[in-house]
């Protein structure tokens, strides 16, 4: 690094620091740049990875590394953000709006939700303030709930222990009819960069507490109330089942089963349980290493329960209690991953799709659910559409991402293949692991009752519809030009034959397909009904695929799971060597 660029890179430093409103912040960049200035090439090294440029406001609100510089999650960044939003909010709506505001329990968390409700509050706002450590949909139901413009939660959900974000929702007057309590999309989330990039320094942002109000136990009430309804069955004559009297939920429904439940260090713990106790759903196991929030998420090596290993411990207990069902959540409790038993005893994680065919499935059979639409984002399986079609219902795909899912009109039920579930959208307009947990503890029960399981419940729509098996293949990469490259060698070259079977149909999303926006992704599919999809990742360095294979099932014949797995590996193999990396 020459000696004018560290000189730069100083100056940049000193005038961030001097703007700091966190002395903890501001001395370690002093620091940092002192080291810098005295030849240190490490503590260089640190100072310019903390000045590549602001953290970009996007669709997904921003994330990053928490840590001192404009590079980095911190007081500073999250003042300036909630400026920005204070601004855009007050121009497109007029004076006073009102903002929910929650947070999780990784670093920085508590700090960054004061920062802004006293940012909102000072800007004219007021600022309702839920509990600390809540998941993410208690958030998104706030906004609905309580008609608010707009909603912050910050959290950085399934992200590595040194991350945080800040996520943002708009609803009541800012929600411009396309649904209250969604996330940001296209040309908001512009608008919010703009005016955060106009915002003063982070010390010169007026901050108060005037217009704050901390919203009590009425509303976590109100949420619980509401999911813990979606398990309840309604008795004819009478109460809900595994309901007393008077209404209230009893510890433990007729016929009951045994729940394993991991909040992976997260906030969904407790949530979880009495939502589920509500339900009827009380002999609940939760995972004890990973029952209380911890930022540091120390019993694994990535906090989300699609890693391989993340819910060891929980399968480990549900062997030793005899669950009848594993339940794991994501740290802020929006995702929700199931296990469940084969035939032969074994336990296994159910994929993505597999637990969105089995809700969707649900759902479509469910008559009091409002709106005739079920809706997953196009990298997901389409067993969906076969369902909708099969009940009458309509099936949209959507781009990549609950902002677009939760926006489908008349949804009744939406999932993208990342776990991500939306099965109350009445109430909450996004992802939530919580509810999901609450339907899937609903089916396993209905299904116990005949002397059935998750895996027979699948075996069916099979049989129904096709098998369809799904899996991912990922490329991380040290150099994004290399997933350009591909990208690139994809489309002047695409396969001709996929898994012994011919192409008939390469899509590039970039020109848009059916009714599903433009997006950059690749869509190959075969004669025999198996689908490729190749995109970039819009949070990660890496090129992910997604395969599908489709195979009939005779009747009177097993369904063929194991021809299938051999056919996605086929499929992998071929798709592995096209991408080239």
């Amino acid at each position: 690094m020459s000696g004018s660029t560290i000189e730069d890179l100083v100056r940049a430093a000193q005038a961030w620091a001097e703007h700091d409103p966190d002395e903890t912040t501001a001395r370690r960049l002093r620091a940092l740049a002192d080291g810098a200035l005295e030849g240190n090439e490490v503590a260089a090294a640190d100072l310019a990875s903390r000045f590549t440029g602001p953290l970009q406001f996007g669709t997904a609100g921003l994330r990053g590394a928490v840590g001192a510089g404009e590079s980095r999650m911190n007081v500073a960044v999250v003042t300036r953000a909630t400026a920005g939003l204070a601004a855009w909010l007050t121009e497109t709506v007029g004076a006073g709006p009102r903002v929910v505001l929650g947070c999780d329990a990784r670093h920085g968390s508590s700090d960054f939700l004061r920062a802004a409700a006293e940012v909102v509050s000072a800007a004219g706002g007021t600022a309702l303030v839920l509990p600390e450590k809540l998941p993410t949909p208690v958030t998104a139901f706030a906004v609905r709930h309580l008609n608010a413009d707009a909603g912050v939660q910050v959290t950085a959900s399934h992200n590595p222990p040194a991350d945080n974000g800040y996520k943002v929702y708009l609803g009541g007057r800012a929600a411009s009819g396309e649904g209250c309590g969604v996330q940001i999309v296209p040309p908001a989330d512009a608008g919010i960069a703009d005016a955060i990039a106009a915002a003063p320094p982070a010390d010169e942002v007026p901050r108060d507490r005037e217009r704050i109000e901390s919203l009590g136990p009425e509303l976590l009430e109100a949420y619980l109330d509401r999911v813990g309804s979606l398990g309840r069955v309604e008795a004819p004559g009478g109460p809900a089942a595994g309901a007393t009297p008077d209404g209230d939920a009893a510890p433990a429904a007729p016929g009951s089963i045994r729940i394993v439940l991991t909040p992976m260090h997260g906030v969904g713990g407790e949530t979880a349980v009495e939502a589920l106790r509500r339900a009827g759903f009380g002999d609940v196991h939760v995972v004890a290493q990973q029952a209380d929030p911890d930022p540091d998420f120390p019993t694994v090596s990535f906090p989300n329960p699609e890693e391989p290993g993340a819910i060891d411990l929980a399968l480990e207990l549900a062997r030793e209690v005899e669950a009848d069902v594993v339940i794991a959540l994501d740290p802020d409790a929006d995702r929700c991953s199931v296990g469940t038993r084969g035939r032969d005893g074994a336990w296994r994680q159910l994929t993505g799709d597999e637990i969105g065919a089995l809700l969707g499935e649900q759902a479509a059979a469910d008559a009091t659910r409002e709106g005739d639409t079920l809706a997953c984002s196009i990298v997901s399986g389409r067993l969906l559409g076969r369902i909708a079609e099969a009940h009458g219902l309509r099936w949209a795909q959507t781009l990549t991402g609950f902002k677009w899912i939760a926006r489908t009109p008349d949804l009744r039920f939406g999932y993208e293949e990342a776990i991500g579930y939306c099965t109350d959208p009445e109430a909450v307009r996004d992802k939530d692991g919580i509810s999901a947990a609450v339907r899937v503890a609903r089916l396993v029960a209905d299904l116990a009752a005949d002397g059935r399981t998750l895996a027979d419940a699948l075996d069916d729509l099979a049989r129904a519809h096709g098998l369809h098996a799904t899996a991912p293949l990922s490329f991380r990469v040290a150099d994004l030009s290399l997933i350009a490259d591909a990208m690139a060698r994809l489309r002047a070259t695409p396969p001709t034959v996929l898994a012994g079977s011919p192409v008939v149909e390469f899509a590039d999303l970039a020109d848009g397909y059916g009714d599903v926006g433009r997006t950059d992704g690749l869509l190959f599919r075969t004669e025999d009904d198996d689908r490729v999809i190749v995109r970039p990742s819009g949070t990660e360095p890496k090129l992910k695929c997604y395969l599908e294979v489709v195979m009939p099932v005779a009747e009177g014949e097993d369904v063929p799971h194991r021809a299938a797995r051999e056919r996605l590996v086929r499929l992998s193999e071929d798709v592995r060597h096209a991408v080239g990396l």
